[in-house]
């Protein structure tokens, strides 16, 4: 985008911002940019603010939010008043999960005028009903995934249907099902609760549930020097699906004649893989790098594949089932060794991103990290 390298020259470089929607990974990014010298600026909607406005505010001596920018909904990032003070602040963007949920794609693609550090259009293909989407990058890749039936009438084992909740249709009201009859019972079920819609249910993806042990790998490229970083591997607390697991069988079975099972996103807890799974790792970190090249114009920066280590026929092996194209969202992966390993002391995604920023700042290559 030629006005956004335009936006970039004429910006003060002894003066950037590194930019964040209140949210997600913010915290994160912001002490990254502080650790590293730069200001920050926090786009936050009015009544969830706090976080950004009062507990984490810099008052010169502690906290890491300099800068807040309140909007009455997050899709107002786009409106004119809010892009010109993040220009005047010489922001730098970094997208993350919020960005994307809350804001619209086409509208960040096109009227989003502020620097973005990554890619703005790859974020998009997390969603599976969009050409060139997850699920074609890691078949492209040849990164082993679960396999997913085309249909209900396939069902032939444990299965996961992952389709979008009526209410909040950024959030998945998975279900399992292990035959075409369960699929019928389970979803009748959540058709009737209107926890999800019928057209919804003609979007899900049908998905062979994988019995391992769940682990994201959260990786760093980098095109400035074209090298693939392991920054950290968490696994995922889920709600209300914990409660159910810490609870005996035979109770597990009485809370399901009035619940069941969700499994919504709460928090993260980091993990640590055996030094066998590492080749491993990098080697599914490598030919995605390799594959969004080749097929949507590469990666820049942080992105994650997520799935499980299953123990098959004496060996193991990954299997991916999700991708994250843009910053995780468990500040957790520092509290796992593998950036130490690199730089001595684990550090967050923030600081690693910051520092990126820095070396492409010294080396005149903003234009080549930023779209």
């Amino acid at each position: 985008m030629k006005e956004i390298a335009k936006v970039l020259e004429e910006y003060d470089h002894s003066a950037l911002s590194i930019g964040v929607l209140g949210g997600h990974s913010a915290l994160d990014v912001c002490r990254g940019a502080k650790k590293q010298g730069f200001r920050t600026v926090a786009v936050c909607e009015r009544g969830r603010d706090k976080t950004y406005s009062q507990y984490y505010k810099s008052d010169g001596e502690k906290g890491i939010v300099d800068e807040v920018i309140l909007v009455d909904k997050f899709s107002d990032i786009t409106k004119k008043e809010v892009q010109d003070k993040l220009r005047s602040l010489n922001t730098i963007f970094v997208h993350n999960r919020y960005f994307w949920v809350y804001c619209d794609f086409e509208k960040i693609e096109k009227d989003f005028k502020v620097p973005i550090y990554g890619s703005r259009s790859l974020v998009k293909l997390e969603e599976r009903d969009v050409p060139k989407n997850q699920y074609y990058l890691l078949k492209k890749a040849g990164i082993r995934i679960p396999k997913i039936f085309k249909g209900a009438s396939d069902i032939d084992r444990l299965a996961i249907v992952k389709v979008n909740e009526a209410e909040r249709g950024y959030e998945r009201a998975f279900f399992f099902c292990n035959s075409p009859e369960s699929y019928e019972v389970k979803s009748k079920e959540l058709l009737d609760s209107k926890t999800i819609t019928a057209d919804g249910l003609k979007k899900a993806v049908i998905e062979e549930y994988v019995l391992g042990a769940h682990v994201n790998f959260n990786y760093f490229y980098s095109p400035l020097t074209e090298s693939l970083e392991l920054m950290g591997t968490d696994t995922r607390r889920q709600t209300n699906l914990d409660g159910f697991l810490r609870l005996p069988a035979d109770e597990q079975l009485l809370v399901l004649e009035k619940e069941r099972p969700k499994l919504i996103e709460t928090g993260h807890i980091a993990v640590t893989i055996k030094e066998s799974l590492l080749e491993k790792a990098f080697d599914a970190g490598e030919k995605f790098v390799a594959v969004c090249k080749k097929e949507v114009g590469g990666i820049i920066g942080p992105f994650a594949l997520q799935g499980a280590v299953v123990a098959e026929k004496g060996k193991e092996e990954i299997v991916i089932f999700d991708v994250s194209l843009r910053i995780p969202g468990s500040p957790g992966t520092a509290s796992t060794p593998y950036s130490g390993y690199l730089y001595m002391d684990s550090m967050s995604y923030g600081e690693r991103i910051a520092m990126e920023i820095q070396k492409a700042l010294g080396e005149e290559k903003l234009k080549s990290i930023c779209t």
